[in-house]
């Protein structure tokens, strides 16, 4: 299918695989997804949360976002959910987000992403594991370009480099505390067009060392005390 126009999320979200049955499917899977996209937008939290939201709106924005018909309850959002394959969405959404980026940003020289990583609140009881993400966020607007979870048996340098892979990095200076300070991820970034601005430490001890030399060679040269 062709890439849709960037910021018609609509269109976008219609790139899903709807994963129900045909059998009682009264809404469109892409009209489903896009209220939810907006409602998490709008600050709608939970099934509840969401189909309160949405039965609020007007009747013209619900056919904005694709239906024909009075919107579903909590149940049909729930079943939706349970059954898409999250992959799928999520490198949708990352399209869509990197497009609109991309066409917003044309005029700037330069725009900053970070990579980090944040272990989610409440999810050790449930999960009987705390949920770490790493993600990769637009310094201009706040939204996140990519993310996913990292396991417990890698860790984020390895997971880096596969978030970087589907990124737009033409263009942009990725920006990363020293943890990412590693040879393989940098070239990674400059093979993909982009530049990065990452934090040195103990941990790469050599490159330290050089750089506090270098630091004090220029400065020396410029010092008042300094004579030839």
């Amino acid at each position: 299918m062709e890439p849709a126009r960037a910021g018609n999320l609509l269109s976008y979200l219609s790139q899903v695989p709807d994963p129900r049955g045909r059998k009682g499917r009264r809404h469109s899977s892409s009209a489903m997804l896009t209220a939810v996209v907006c409602g998490l937008l709008c600050g709608a939290r939970g099934y509840a949360g969401l189909v309160e939201w949405l039965h609020d709106l007007e009747v013209d924005i619900w056919h904005w976002m694709g239906f024909t018909r009075r919107p579903p309850k909590l149940d049909a959002f729930r079943d939706l959910l349970i059954k898409l394959d999250p992959v799928l969405l999520d490198q949708v959404l990352r399209r869509w987000v990197n497009e609109g980026l991309r066409v917003s940003d044309e005029s700037l020289p330069l725009a900053g992403v970070s990579i980090d990583g944040k272990s989610l609140c409440a999810t050790l009881r449930p999960y009987s594991a705390i949920i770490h993400l790493l993600a990769a966020v637009d310094h201009k607007t706040g939204f996140v370009l990519s993310q996913l979870r990292v396991d417990e048996k890698t860790n984020e340098h390895k997971a880096a480099l596969q978030l970087l892979k589907d990124l737009v990095l033409t263009g942009r200076v990725l920006v990363g505390d020293a943890m990412f300070c590693q040879r393989d991820l940098c070239q990674q970034v400059v093979d993909s067009g982009g530049d990065y601005l990452i934090a040195v430490k103990e941990n790469q001890p050599t490159l330290l060392r050089e750089i506090e030399l270098e630091f004090t060679a220029e400065c020396s040269a410029f010092s008042p005390l300094h004579t030839a």
